[in-house]
């Protein structure tokens, strides 16, 4: 085992069925390889996929329990009627379905850009989307993985009290649900790897960003349907650009995860718009774009704007979070 010794199994909350183990590592060989330095940079590529594979894995786990839950709406009898034929219910499968949709059209398109990336040649259009791809990546990782979370748990209240049970499986599926907002980078983790790209590139990959919405959204302004989504959408950009650009670095990270939470909607609201402008796209592929386009598209500019990103404001989260604490002289 090169001096490498398992003390114990981790005792998880879930994905039970993927042992991880505690190790202790004393006197193996280590085979060096990367430049030095150059060790964080050598994992990029395994770090872009892994999280892909998060992304794609909490959208099947959304996708699964919303099949679940609507074929247990047309079984289940509560008041007198079968449950889908509560308004309120239908309401809660329909919060479900949607945000089922939007994460599953992201990570596909970010399968579909990846495939380009690793067949093709190069020029402006590739390194543009490679830009793009740099970016969508940590965003569909952070927001998919949060959002499969509240899902997968509106879920199991459909189904009432049999939500709750071990025989059920259902209970299983919430744990292992959980951990995709925590491995390969938490939702804050994140958030900041976004602020890093757009630091790192100077600008370039929130220009190209910001550019493709621009494009994808192109073809629904003469859609007389799709017209007021698109305005939506694009004054969303806009506003949220313009809003970060005026924040200084400090605020900038206290903003992140709203500014990565509004990327990610933005985005997803421009693929459902191309989508919906298909000549294959059916009614309801129209009705998805625009009922995702209703939503709240730029947290980081609505919910509480400038005032909730000053320095003031942050003196003042740091006061309610230790008020009372018993040990302030750790502070």
């Amino acid at each position: 085992m090169n001096n490498i010794q398992m003390l114990k199994l981790k005792n998880k909350l879930g994905t039970k069925q993927l042992p991880t183990a505690e190790l202790l590592i004393d006197g193996a060989r280590a085979f060096k390889i990367s430049e030095d330095g150059r060790g964080v940079a050598s994992m990029a590529n395994m770090l872009t996929m892994t999280r892909i594979h998060t992304a794609m894995g909490a959208a099947s786990s959304m996708r699964r329990m919303v099949n679940l839950a609507r074929d247990y709406s047309t079984r289940r009898k509560a008041f007198g009627k079968i449950l889908h034929q509560h308004p309120l219910h239908v309401n809660t499968l329909a919060f479900m379905e949607l945000e089922t949709r939007a994460a599953t059209i992201l990570v596909l398109e970010i399968a579909r850009l990846l495939g380009r990336q690793e067949v093709l040649g190069k020029g402006k259009e590739l390194e543009d989307e490679a830009e793009v791809l740099r970016l969508i990546v940590p965003l569909a990782k952070l927001y998919v993985s949060k959002q499969a979370v509240s899902v997968v748990s509106e879920g199991l209240e459909c189904f009432g009290g049999q939500g709750y049970i071990e025989d059920t499986d259902l209970p299983r599926m919430l744990r292992d649900t959980q951990v995709n907002a925590i491995w390969e980078g938490t939702t804050n983790i994140l958030s900041l790897d976004v602020l890093r790209a757009i630091t790192k590139s100077s600008g370039t990959v929130l220009k190209c960003y910001h550019e493709d919405v621009t494009r994808r959204i192109q073809a629904g302004r003469s859609n007389a349907e799709l017209q007021e989504a698109v305005t939506t959408v694009q004054q969303s950009v806009n506003n949220v650009l313009g809003f970060a650009s005026k924040l200084s670095p400090d605020l900038v990270e206290m903003a992140a995860r709203d500014f990565a939470f509004s990327l990610a909607r933005i985005y997803m609201g421009a693929l459902l718009l191309e989508h919906a402008c298909h000549t294959d796209a059916t009614q309801m592929d129209i009705f998805t774009a625009k009922r995702w386009c209703e939503k709240d598209l730029a947290p980081l500019c609505t919910q509480g704007g400038h005032q909730n990103f000053t320095q003031k404001s942050m003196e003042q989260n740091l006061a309610l979070v230790f008020d009372g604490y018993l040990h302030p002289s750790r502070l």
